[in-house]
């Protein structure tokens, strides 16, 4: 295997379409602490690579998990991992999530040091890093995998939304100003929608392999009201903080996406078929993408 087909293996394994939306959380963070006069562009880069470090890791963890499992199989209606075409081998994964598992805590603690005020801080960021770690692999790995009982939602939630975007915003601002949460509420419920997507697709799989996704668990005719809600909550959402906030019409820009969103929860809404839905979650991806991209535009011109 010459070294351009295994960069390319890994390089798949890493899922580079998913990287931009990790890294939105952290964009929203640090627009937030522009608005607050706060912004710093070195605490903002190491925030960057740490985000992208850990992206790749639960990633990494993700595949192995579910090769050990067994849930990832051929039938797969998403495309197939390296791993399940014998690329990569599970040893040589489990290895690269080690690997992984270090560079991210090497990462984390060095924006934690570099950002901190007070050893309380410090103390707090250097715990959330390594609870960052351990959620990211313990996804699906493990007796107990979380994202096997139904709680990949919440995990999302609350680390792409209000552990990215608050840690960012607080290691740059210092202050908890209450209105950043509602930001970083919506921000997590778009990441949240991703996954669904990924969920409605993998639904029938997911049910054989005892993956007890929130989808299993509620059905796939609810998970597509579930995913209307998600994108109508986040739209609400930032729509509370521009009003509640801004002073010029920048404020609303993200409102421009409204519409793609719309017409992507009508097609999933009416689209039965999981098979369908293969194309939608890069879709959906780009469109959690602009929104957030409109509304940190929004925050710094406004």
């Amino acid at each position: 295997m010459n070294k351009d087909s295994t960069f390319s293996i890994w390089f798949s394994t890493a899922r580079p379409k998913t990287l931009p939306l990790a890294l939105a959380s952290i964009i929203i963070g640090s627009a937030l602490a522009h608005w607050a006069g706060k912004f710093n562009v070195v605490t903002t880069l190491l925030a960057f690579l740490t985000t992208i470090l850990l992206q790749i890791l639960s990633n990494f963890a993700n595949d192995y998990g579910d090769h050990v499992k067994g849930s990832d199989t051929q039938e797969r209606i998403g495309p197939l991992r390296a791993i399940q075409h014998g690329a990569i081998t599970g040893e040589q994964l489990k290895k690269a999530v080690i690997l992984l598992s270090v560079l991210s805590f090497i990462s984390g603690a060095t924006l934690s040091f570099y950002a901190y005020e007070g050893i309380q801080d410090l103390l707090v960021f250097l715990g959330l890093g390594i609870i960052s770690i351990v959620a990211a692999i313990t996804y699906t790995v493990g007796k107990k995998a979380y994202g096997y009982l139904g709680l990949g939602d919440l995990f999302v939630l609350i680390f792409f939304g209000f552990v990215a975007v608050i840690g960012v915003f607080y290691l740059q601002a210092h202050s908890l100003p209450w209105l950043i949460f509602i930001p970083a509420f919506g921000c997590g419920l778009l990441s949240v929608a991703v996954l669904n997507i990924n969920n409605l697709r993998d639904i029938n799989q997911d049910r054989q392999a005892g993956k007890n996704t929130l989808i299993v668990r509620i059905g796939s005719k609810n998970g597509r009201i579930y995913h209307a809600l998600l994108l109508i909550l986040a739209v609400v959402s930032y729509l509370i903080f521009a009003i509640s906030e801004f002073q010029h019409w920048y404020s609303y820009l993200f409102l421009l996406a409204v519409p793609l969103l719309f017409k992507h929860a009508r097609f999933v809404y009416l689209h039965q078929d999981p098979i369908e839905l293969r194309p939608i979650l890069g879709q959906m991806a780009g469109l959690a993408l602009l929104t957030n991209l409109l509304f940190s535009l929004g925050i710094v011109l406004g």
